[in-house]
């Protein structure tokens, strides 16, 4: 039997603790929010990054360079908002830059989001298939949360693909649950990703795998 675990306690998410508010033409961001120390911005926990803009910036690019939770480089690139925010689809624990191909409308500014996932825990892969896979969820605080899983860790792309249980017991929940059944079939790891809340709040995954452990 194997016995995994993972917890996620994030800090407050803030619009602006990356970079304040400011008008740029393209280039650079000015890295000067609360979160930066020599130019680098340090994330309580690997997590999602938003860009916020005051005006319609549809048709800028901005790209977010970091790390991720191992010290990797990573990066990541979309169109801005619509008096709206953008938000990355990857979890940075430093940002050390954001770029932007033209000027912003009116304002803009690069915090943290509300959303953020743990490390992928991987399935036992020489367990016999369909072995019984266990998942229980405990939580504290406000908090909404689903339990997500993806079939390649290392997929060509270079980022697994997540996927989520459409409707369960694991799937936007709020407080403790549990849903084995739901992954009764061959998957090749497993991650939580916190969906918003109020801080303070953790929410704590526990994973058991039926099977060999080598």
């Amino acid at each position: 039997m194997t016995i995994k675990s993972t917890s996620l306690s994030p800090a407050a998410a803030a619009a602006n603790n990356i970079a304040l508010s400011q008008s740029p033409a393209a280039g650079a961001i000015t890295l000067n929010g609360s979160l930066v120390s020599g130019g680098v911005a340090t994330l309580d926990v690997p997590r999602r990054v938003i860009i916020t803009s005051g005006g319609n910036d549809s048709g800028i690019t901005f790209t977010v360079n970091g790390t991720n939770r191992f010290g990797g480089s990573i990066s990541e690139s979309g169109p801005g908002g619509n008096i709206a925010a953008m938000s990355t689809s990857q979890d940075f624990k430093t940002v050390t830059a954001v770029t932007h191909t033209g000027s912003v409308a009116g304002t803009v500014t690069v915090g943290t989001s509300g959303v953020t996932s743990s490390e992928w825990i991987q399935i036992n892969d020489k367990a016999m298939v369909m072995t019984p896979i266990g998942v229980a969820v405990a939580v504290t605080g406000t908090i909404n949360y689903t339990v997500e899983y993806c079939y390649e860790l290392n997929p060509p792309t270079g980022f697994p693909v997540p996927y989520s249980i459409s409707s369960g017991p694991l799937t936007g929940k709020t407080a403790n649950g549990e849903g084995g059944a739901a992954f009764n079939f061959p998957i090749g790891a497993l991650r939580l990703t916190i969906n918003s809340f109020t801080a303070p709040a953790t929410a704590r995954m526990t994973v058991i795998q039926q099977g060999p452990t080598s």
